[in-house]
């Protein structure tokens, strides 16, 4: 087994690391990766549904999609993420507590009573701090993992609180529950470098096949590849979506405004605005401007200043607009 620790913490490329070890890389692989600021969401889910757009902006985090299904979770660099790819009998690939075992003999070896509960959870004292998740193809798992070290707990939940009532859609939703940091039931002080090391000798240790293994440049040069065409791209992590209605409503100085849009692979195919403002001319032409955009800020703003909003509303301004539609 290829045990891999690379120093990249850039989420678009990290999380196509994923994907390239696990369809390019024959033998199985064991990797330890840490991310900056980035909602991962799962394959399955709609991105917007899951994220708060004000608050990701504002902090700069980027979203980005994965491979496998599952819940979104919240990286930053007090956050250790581990993968395992593994080929094997299909029927014996799923299997979320024989890729969390290590995990937890290193905890217990440190004193934490960390256990293995639910479906994909790792928790000390009933609370989690580790999520994972599996993607199967033909005879090969990939499974990966988040392992809160010392995260910043008020942007895991500031960045994945969203109002449940904006959409209406079959996608799967992520279930907030209690987590905390490993740090906390440490009985002594560790760097999240050296618990990164104690782990990663573990696994030397324990799998009689294990060595270490670096990116070749043609690795890297095919991992930047899939970053920049796949992993770096509104298409995969927005547009990827499963189809969905969108509903919300915003007080302005013009009145209520009531967003209505349906919204299939990102893109918007109806948009109906509602509410008790006074308009001036009818505004059918502004949510037919809305049709064929894709459901993501920049690219709604850019169709507003196409248009000259005071023809239509009174008192509602362009931002008004756009507070209604995230």
């Amino acid at each position: 087994m290829l045990c891999i620790k690379h120093q990249s913490t850039d989420p678009y490329f990290n999380i196509a690391t994923d994907e390239y070890i696990f369809k390019n890389i024959q033998e199985d692989c064991f990797m330890l990766w840490r991310n900056d600021n980035a909602i991962i969401v799962g394959k399955h889910q709609n991105t917007l549904a899951e994220i708060n757009t004000d608050y990701v902006e504002k902090q700069g985090i980027k979203v980005v999609r994965r491979l496998s299904g599952g819940g979104a979770v919240y990286h930053d660099l007090g956050n250790l993420n581990f993968s395992f790819t593994r080929t094997g009998e299909e029927s014996n690939l799923v299997d979320f507590r024989r890729y969390t075992l290590p995990i937890i003999e290193v905890l217990q070896k440190l004193g934490v009573d960390a256990k293995f509960e639910g479906r994909n959870d790792l928790t000390i004292d009933g609370r989690k701090f580790s999520g994972n998740a599996e993607h199967v193809f033909k005879n090969k798992v990939l499974h990966h993992g988040t392992l809160l070290f010392s995260s910043e707990m008020k942007n895991v939940s500031g960045g994945l609180k969203v109002s449940p009532l904006k959409y209406k859609d079959r996608a799967i939703k992520s279930i907030p529950k209690r987590v905390t940091n490993i740090t906390e039931h440490l009985k002594e002080p560790l760097s999240l470098d050296a618990f990164t090391d104690k782990i990663m000798d573990h696994i030397l240790s324990t799998f009689e096949d294990a060595k270490l293994y670096e990116f070749t440049p043609e690795d890297i040069a095919a991992i930047q590849k899939l970053r920049d065409e796949k992993y770096a791209t509104w298409e995969w992590n927005f547009g990827h979506s499963p189809n969905y209605n969108f509903k919300q409503g915003v007080k302005t100085t013009g009145g209520v405004i009531e967003m209505n849009l349906d919204v299939k692979k990102g893109i918007i195919q109806a948009a109906k605005i509602e509410g008790d403002f006074f308009h001036i001319n009818d505004i059918d032409a502004v949510e037919n401007a809305l049709v064929g955009c894709a459901h993501d800020k920049k690219a709604i703003e850019a169709k507003l200043d196409e248009l000259d909003l005071k023809s239509y509303f009174n008192n509602v301004s362009k931002e008004d607009l756009l507070a209604s539609m995230f």
